[in-house]
């Protein structure tokens, strides 16, 4: 597959890039390098304009007035809202999660419009914060095993009919509505409020976006031992009684 190519874009690491997030951009290269296949990777801080020719965009968690910044920025920039268009590939965790949405609480109380790439909404919790391991089962079509991930937030986020969940918990509170949904997607774009990062807990995640942006059913092979150890030592832990 050394003919093929990825651009992968990880959008403002400057404000969302927290829990490690930033390991979502390093799996989803480092599983295409093994296959050969040859990988961009264009960091876009906050100050600079988003590209419209990326294949894969990644977008990290952050802090409630990073968000806000990032919010506002995106919309004033466009970049994504057009790559998205153009049927690029979009995942986004957490605050970039909520940002996708039509709306947010932003850090001074407030309703912050987002950029509406997903039918989503998004409020602020009253009671305690949804925080520690998830597990959650994913939608059975696109074909990926059990997530493992972290979530750390107060938001509540609801799913209009533009969506599907992306997983449904058996542990933690996902997407804080109480119905056990957990994220949400729409063709090739993603949301979920998963870190760990969540692509080295699931490598699997990464491999669907290479496939998605390559437009291909299946990728080789490749060596998953260290990942398939991670994953069976978290997923164990989160079924332990609290």
């Amino acid at each position: 597959m050394s003919e093929s190519s990825l651009r992968v874009v990880w959008v403002y690491p400057d404000l969302l890039s927290t829990y490690g997030d930033r390991g979502n951009a390093l799996v989803v290269e480092r599983r295409a390098r093994q296959r050969n296949i040859a990988v961009t990777r264009i960091d876009v801080r906050s100050d600079q304009a988003v590209p419209t020719s990326g294949d894969i965009y990644l977008i990290g968690g952050g802090e409630d007035r990073p968000q806000r910044l990032a919010a506002e920025r995106l919309r004033q920039d466009s970049g994504l809202t057009r790559a998205s268009e153009n049927g690029a590939i979009i995942f986004s965790v957490c605050a970039g999660y909520q940002i996708l949405g039509h709306e947010f609480i932003n850090d001074l109380g407030e309703r912050e419009p987002g950029l509406g790439l997903l039918d989503v909404w998004s409020t602020r919790g009253e009671g305690a914060r949804n925080v520690g391991d998830v597990l959650a089962d994913v939608d059975p079509r696109l074909g990926l095993p059990q997530l493992t991930g972290f979530e750390n937030h107060q938001g509540i986020t609801h799913l209009g009919q533009g969506v599907s969940p992306l997983a449904t918990v058996s542990v933690g509170g996902g997407n804080g509505t109480g119905d056990g949904t957990e994220g949400a997607w729409r063709d090739t774009v993603f949301g979920t409020y998963l870190h760990g990062p969540v692509m080295a807990r699931n490598p699997a995640v990464a491999d669907m976006l290479i496939k998605l942006a390559l437009d291909v059913g299946a990728l080789p092979p490749v060596d998953t031992t260290w990942y398939d150890a991670l994953r069976a030592e978290r997923i164990a832990a989160s079924r332990q009684p609290a």
